[in-house]
């Protein structure tokens, strides 16, 4: 990877007023860069029943095509607050997009499952890569002032990308192959790249960054059993899982303290893998306790909202995907606005009622029943969604713009490390309830779909619960306290570090 020198766009962002063409221009591509691969996170799902035919593949095979992407992204992304200081803005832009389009064309012509897995993989390994370096340029260029509105523009990746995937894939499926899920991505995907690498110019300053191998291996044993724990959890309660999942929930518990206890003694000396002195911001832990909570609400319904339509309702993948397209749109139109209301009123008068709405939504899904109608569905569905456009943009905004501007890459990577865990944790925690429950009433003697009507209940009910905790900790949410321009020097031995590559 080559390390190169950073043009004067570089410059503080709590010193300036506004952004320059060229800075909207690079978070522009930024946003598009991590729309379209995150959007890969989700697309997957309706696509497994038609791949297990095409490839003779079983279902326990075929969603190792998720399980694998989401276990790369959380072993990669602990990794990108080191990446994100040692390397170049336009380096790391370019090394993502690239391994993205590399892994996506490899898993648009795989003759088998092997090869669409490795695909898979090398594409996670890109996405992984584009959330922190998005979140860091943001803020570093955004003064302050007006960094509510440009992360209202970031939410619509984070949240409406999963949203809308399997709508997207099911209007493929529909018409086509599902090499064609690939097929359309990856054009978008090379114009984005061949932008980026005529047009982004450099933000940070490299340096040279002690690098821990065993942090990277305790985050990897850590982050990586956690979630491949958490998201077999569901395969285990039917009986479909190779090894039971707390065994490796239980190597992650371990690996995990031994990595926080390691980072306590390296951030002495600034030497961290990730500096947990963001930490000891409060408004940052507030609002990533919340974060956690409306992360796990999001994923936990995306899985079971659909199982509702098709297995209670009767509805086929396009028309579940439909029923759900509302929600993502309102969260896509409501996004920026929230932003440009946080940097009016701050982040509390937003994240409150937000709260109270997500979990409204929930508890109003524990009512869902055989006779409910479809517009009744997507009513839910869409408060539900505007409830989290008015959690999401507020606590990342908030959050992150609460550390020092030194932590930025670190916050950014715990950030995005997190929402991982709390994603697989949220499918999770509503898949082993929902077929925990459905497997107890048909083993009582009832009617699979009574059963399932059961399960899903429970499931819902179970994220009412959980949504209360968000509604509470929302309470102590506080604005991020003003932050001081830092003048970021260009290091002595910049020349040695731009020509030199790790």
């Amino acid at each position: 990877m080559h390390v190169e020198t950073p043009s004067p766009v570089a410059a503080s962002a709590p010193g300036r007023a506004s952004l320059s063409s060229t800075e909207r221009l690079l978070i522009g591509l930024l946003v598009v860069g991590t729309f379209v691969v995150i959007l890969n996170e989700t697309i997957m799902g309706v696509a497994l029943p038609r791949l297990m035919a095409d490839l003779e593949i079983t279902a326990a095979t075929a969603q190792w095509l998720t399980t694998a992407f989401l276990l790369t992204m959380a072993i990669v992304i602990p990794a990108t607050g080191y990446l994100l200081q040692r390397f170049s803005t336009r380096t790391i832009f370019v090394t993502a997009m690239t391994l993205f389009s590399v892994g996506t064309l490899v898993a648009a012509i795989a003759p088998g499952f092997e090869l669409l897995l490795v695909g898979r993989v090398v594409q996670a390994g890109g996405t992984a890569m584009m959330m922190p370096l998005l979140t860091t340029t943001i803020l570093n260029l955004v003064p302050p002032q007006s960094r509510g509105r440009i992360m209202g523009t970031m939410s619509i990746v984070i949240a409406v990308a999963p949203a809308i995937g399997p709508t997207v894939s099911g209007l493929i499926l529909r018409v086509t192959s599902w090499r064609w899920i690939f097929g359309l991505v990856l054009p978008i995907a090379l114009v984005v790249l061949a932008l980026g690498a005529v047009l982004i110019k450099n933000v940070t300053v490299p340096r040279k960054v002690p690098f821990d191998l065993l942090s990277l291996l305790l985050s990897a044993a850590a982050f990586g059993g956690l979630v491949y724990g958490l998201s077999s959890i569901g395969e285990s309660a039917s009986g479909h899982t190779p090894v039971t999942p707390w065994i490796p929930i239980s190597v992650g518990i371990i690996a995990l303290a031994v990595f926080v206890a390691r980072q306590f003694v390296l951030q002495r000396e600034d030497r961290a893998l990730l500096d947990l002195r963001t930490f000891g911001s409060k408004p940052f832990s507030i609002a990533v306790v919340v974060l956690i909570v409306a992360m796990m609400a999001l994923f936990g319904s995306l899985i079971v909202l659909p199982l509702y339509l098709q297995n209670v309702l009767g509805l086929d993948t396009l028309a579940t995907g439909l029923l759900m397209l509302p929600g993502g749109i309102a969260m896509g139109v409501l996004s920026p606005i929230v932003g440009r209301l946080y940097d009016r009123v701050g982040p509390r008068p937003l994240v409150v009622p937000g709260t109270v709405l997500v979990s409204a939504a929930l508890w109003l899904m524990t009512m869902l029943d055989v006779d409910t109608s479809r517009s009744m569905v997507v009513g839910i569905h869409v408060v539900l969604m505007v409830g989290l456009a008015f959690v999401f943009t507020p606590l990342f905004t908030s959050s992150l713009g609460s550390l020092p501007p030194k932590l930025y890459t670190h916050g950014s990577a715990i950030v995005s490390t997190l929402q991982q865990v709390a994603g697989a944790a949220g499918t999770a925690l509503f898949i082993a309830v929902m077929t925990t429950w459905t497997t107890s009433d048909l083993a009582a003697g009832a009617a699979q779909l009574d059963a399932t009507m059961t399960g899903i209940h429970a499931a819902f009910l179970c994220g009412g619960a959980l949504s209360l905790i968000a509604v509470a900790a929302s309470l102590f949410v506080r604005p991020a306290p003003p932050s001081q321009p830092e003048v970021v020097a260009v290091p002595s031995d910049a020349p040695a570090a731009a020509s030199s590559g790790v």
